[in-house]
């Protein structure tokens, strides 16, 4: 899960450009024996066969991230963009980036202020962190709108953050984008728990890779046999959250609502015979891709559990054994018997 982890972290996909690690997946879904069948808008889908037949369980993870987009190129050849997903800008300024063209290049480039230093601009530490005072400085001969152009960079090309990822020796795990990377990963140690042990589970299985989830309509359409949904991403941390970065969070409510009270019961109660640490909190900020798939017209129960991360959207961290922790109670969910 770890390894995984790593180069899909390493791998840039910011919602609408995620092509590049999606083929990464197919390939591991490949090699541990599973197709992963495209859905026309680009999410991934794989499916384990039950035992029985019947309604399947579904489990999304979403592996497109935050990033930014072309917005125009400036006179002086400075780039403005317009965000990929909702980030406070002040997590972003001073990051490097990639700008990838549409045929097919890269260029390096950083985040910066329209007023990027104190020895120039009396208001550079009180101007305001937003789109408009936002820019980024191409590392190439790029001083006017011209020369921009001539490198190939037009209005829309996608720009990715560096993830600037570490992975600790202690087990912590530190990087942009482990929303919801970190999830993704351990989706595919289920996956590979299930191939390696020859497990069945009672009932049929469909892994969703969503690719549109930081806009907020990764899994608006579900395969009809899904009745119901697991969601997997990150738990966040702050005031009044109990949440711990080894944790598996259980969201009982979040800004479409509470979540199925079976389903969160059942996870609850699985948690506990399973020892695995975990703790259940309300995020009022917070969609999910069950909160897509609710709100476009799935019939279906939902529930949303994850690897506890921190500082969200920023520079996030999480530990090793919540990762571990979240594919544990996963697979506990989907191999408790049909009628338990």
């Amino acid at each position: 899960m770890l390894d995984l982890l790593k180069r899909l972290l390493q791998t840039p996909s910011p919602s609408g450009y995620c092509m590049h690690i999606m083929k990464l997946l197919q390939d591991e879904a490949a090699k541990l024996g599973y197709q992963m069948e495209s859905t026309p808008k680009g999410n991934g889908i794989l499916t384990i066969d039950g035992a029985a037949d019947g309604g399947a369980t579904g489990l999304s993870a979403h592996v497109d991230t935050l990033g930014a987009m072309v917005r125009s190129i400036k006179p002086n050849g400075m780039i403005r963009f317009t965000p990929i997903g909702g980030y406070a800008m002040h997590t972003i300024e001073g990051e490097y980036c990639l700008i990838h063209t549409r045929d097919g290049r890269s260029y390096e480039g950083t985040v910066l202020s329209t007023k990027a230093s104190v020895h120039v601009y009396p208001d550079a530490r009180d101007w305001k962190r937003e789109e408009a005072n936002m820019e980024i400085r191409i590392d190439d001969k790029a001083a006017t709108k011209e020369e921009v152009e001539h490198l190939g960079i037009s209005v829309g090309d996608f720009i990715s953050w560096d993830a600037r990822t570490r992975m600790l020796p202690n087990g912590w795990i530190k990087s942009r984008h482990l929303d919801d990377k970190a999830s993704v990963a351990a989706l595919f140690g289920l996956l590979e728990w299930m191939k390696r042990e020859g497990q069945t589970p009672p009932r049929p299985i469909k892994l969703i890779i969503s690719t549109y989830e930081e806009v907020g309509h990764g899994t608006a359409y579900l395969p009809p046999d899904i009745t119901e949904l697991i969601a997997v991403d990150m738990g966040a941390m702050g005031d009044d959250l109990s949440t711990t970065e080894r944790d598996v969070s259980i969201c009982a409510k979040d800004s479409s609502g509470p979540y199925d009270y079976h389903m969160m019961t059942k996870l609850i109660d699985l948690a506990k015979r399973e020892a695995i640490p975990h703790a259940v909190d309300i995020y009022p900020f917070y969609g999910s891709d069950a909160s897509a798939a609710l709100r476009g017209g799935s019939n279906i129960r939902a529930a949303l559990i994850g690897p506890g991360v921190h500082a969200s959207h920023g520079m996030e961290r999480t530990h090793r054994d919540a990762v571990v922790n979240t594919a544990a109670l996963l697979i506990a969910y989907i191999m408790e018997p049909i009628d338990a």
